[in-house]
């Protein structure tokens, strides 16, 4: 990959020349909400470089399409599909390289570089798509075994038709915030005495509030009604992945969730990270998944062993006194179930995904106790205290503690990331 011009991009920025994430920024010259890239320590604003006078030139896929960067979200140029956001991110690559083709555009314009070369620092981000449905999954596989076998015991961990399906559940995607949305403690009907006979739920604040690591994958085009997606076909409707955090009220979701599944522990906030780095820029982090030992049905058949990517990934936790710790280090290719699959199945029986659709991968954990991508899993069910910087312990999240999550691949100068994914918990309203 070659270098870029771009001052100050470190060799462990995630934000290199061979990502090019795209988001939606505001800025105090122009605050209206509009598309721009991450490069470095800047944003490239994406409105500002569409002035030139050459762009549809430079962008001759997008030619048709005038102020789509101008948008207050990423839903139209996302519709455009793969090979337009192929053709855009190669050439924007082209623009930002030491050795570009087109220095007149960019590099060697100096009043155009002021306007549309930007401090990350002087903007600011919003959620980049308009999300209108949400689908969160279960594929992680070492977090549904571990609860499973918590619940259940080891010999009944997996439900039958775990290793089958992909196993999910539709949330809210109107609690769905940005990265840095602070997260109020949700409160709802909990057991305070789980031992008692009858069982009296009371209405409180949750006690038990939890984190789930995700990875989020962000649908570009759509499927009509009564079609269905091949699964060999699902990577043509994927636009890219975000980091997300899928906040879990513990209590409230144990007395709930029988028989329909996850509400209210679940509805109250997901987080996602900023910048959507796309298929393309993953595509060289390829890994193979867990193996999945049942016989697939022929329609979530890939053909394939490497359709999971291996990011690293992290999580830390920040005390209201600012001590740091990183409780989980994992990677995402823990999952039995790859996101072209979530979207065959997804499709099967003729539901329609829209452009902006977004799927969580489920609770993504690895086999050792610090690979655990929630605090459910790593306190053992509440039962163990989990360290923390400063001689301080947790078993869930405490008012004021702040959770930020990170993901990263490639090697130093060459780093494909997403940046964090940020939420600090703020105590709760009394009911």
């Amino acid at each position: 990959m070659a270098s870029t011009w771009v001052p100050d991009v470190s060799p462990d920025s995630p934000f290199s020349l061979a990502n090019i994430p795209f988001g939606i920024i505001s800025s105090q010259a122009d605050p209206a909400p509009r598309a721009a890239i991450a490069i470095g320590s800047h944003v490239l604003d994406l409105k500002a470089l569409s002035s030139h006078a050459a762009f549809d030139e430079v962008f001759p896929a997008l030619k048709n399409h005038a102020g789509i960067f101008s948008k207050p979200t990423l839903n139209e140029f996302a519709a455009l599909g793969r090979p337009v956001h192929r053709e855009v991110r190669r050439t924007i690559q082209d623009l930002l390289s030491a050795e570009t083709s087109r220095p007149e555009v960019l590099k060697d314009n100096a009043a155009l570089r002021e306007k549309a070369l930007l401090s990350q620092q002087n903007v600011k981000t919003h959620l980049p798509m308009r999300i209108g449905d949400y689908t969160d999954f279960y594929a992680g596989f070492h977090h549904a075994y571990a609860v499973g076998a918590l619940f259940r015991g080891p010999q009944t961990a997996l439900q039958p038709n775990y290793t089958h399906l992909p196993v999910g559940y539709h949330g809210r995607s109107s609690s769905i915030v940005v990265s840095g949305t602070p997260i109020k403690r949700p409160v709802g009907q909990i057991i305070i005495d789980p031992t008692a006979e009858p069982k009296q739920p009371t209405t409180a604040p949750s006690r038990r509030l939890d984190i789930e690591l995700e990875l989020g994958c962000f649908i570009s085009t759509p499927n009509e009604l009564g079609s269905s997606i091949k699964v060999t076909d699902a990577e043509d409707h994927i636009f890219g992945y975000v980091l997300l955090n899928d906040w879990s009220a513990r209590d409230i979701q144990t007395w709930e969730y029988i028989p329909l599944g996850p509400f209210n522990g679940k509805n109250f906030a997901t987080t996602i990270s900023p910048w959507v780095v796309l298929a393309d820029a993953l595509e060289p982090f390829r890994s193979k998944g867990i193996d999945n030992w049942t016989p697939l049905q022929g329609y979530l058949n890939e053909g394939k062993e490497a359709n999971v990517f291996d990011i690293e990934l992290q999580v830390d936790l920040q005390t209201p006194q600012g001590d740091s710790t990183t409780i989980c280090t994992t990677s995402s290719k823990y999952l039995i179930w790859s996101f072209p699959q979530m979207i065959a199945h997804h499709s099967l029986g003729g539901c329609p995904l829209r452009t902006g659709d977004l799927l969580g991968s489920g609770t993504i954990s690895g086999p050792s106790l610090r690979e655990k991508g929630s605090l459910l899993e790593l306190s053992e069910g509440g039962k163990k205290d989990i360290m923390l910087y400063g001689m301080d312990v947790r078993r869930f999240l405490k008012d004021d503690d702040t959770v930020i999550l990170r993901g990263v691949c490639g090697k130093p100068g060459e780093r494909v990331g997403f940046g964090e994914c940020v939420g600090r918990i703020l105590q709760a309203t009394p009911p």
